[in-house]
């Protein structure tokens, strides 16, 4: 039988894949590198790895959300990411229903009061 502390930390990596999709996309209206990308995102305080991101990346760009492009005028070539126009307005509707989410959350959690 699994401890309630393996329960929840099952259930937090579960919420943190639905909610990286929404950090990503927001530090992606500037071209950015995967690495710089892992960085704004642990400085955040959305701890990633770079073994998550950059599938994550490579997906959100096969769907469209974003595009990639090689930069090679550098030491070494980096490939950086960009949100495309489809991205933001899948961007912009996640970050609504998010916020809907969070306030029925907050009502259904705060002491039952429209529960009553």
């Amino acid at each position: 039988m699994d401890t309630a502390e393996e329960i929840l930390n099952g259930l937090l990596q579960e919420l943190r894949r639905g909610t990286i999709v929404m950090g990503v996309l927001s530090q992606l209206e500037e071209p950015r590198y995967g690495y710089s990308l892992v960085q704004r995102l642990n400085e955040a305080g959305m701890p990633t790895e770079a073994g998550t991101l950059y599938p994550l990346l490579r997906r959100l760009e096969k769907q469209g959300l974003l595009k990639s492009e090689w930069e090679t005028g550098g030491a070494k070539p980096r490939k950086y990411y960009v949100i495309t126009q489809m991205g933001g307005e899948v961007y912009k509707k996640l970050l609504l229903q998010w916020k809907e989410l969070a306030q029925t959350i907050a009502r259904m959690t705060d002491g039952g009061q429209e529960n009553e």
